[in-house]
């Protein structure tokens, strides 16, 4: 397994991570209380939500990219 395959992974599985995270804040009462009177997420849920998915982004093009080279 090529060294990109392997960093593609762990990016993939931690922005799988973040977003479960973002998944769950975002069911938070306190969460849904600031959502119905604001509109949008606290600035950490949106930044889990992000993150999580420039994760899975970043990761999945390093598999394919990874895998289309062998």
């Amino acid at each position: 397994m090529s060294q990109s395959r392997i960093i593609g992974l762990v990016a993939l599985v931690l922005g799988g991570v973040l977003l479960l995270l973002a998944w769950r804040a975002s069911n938070a009462p306190i969460e849904q209380l600031s959502e119905a009177l604001t509109g949008r997420y606290t600035n950490t849920t949106m930044w889990y939500l992000l993150a999580g998915i420039a994760g899975v982004v970043i990761g999945g093009v390093l598999l394919l990219r990874g895998a289309t080279r062998t």
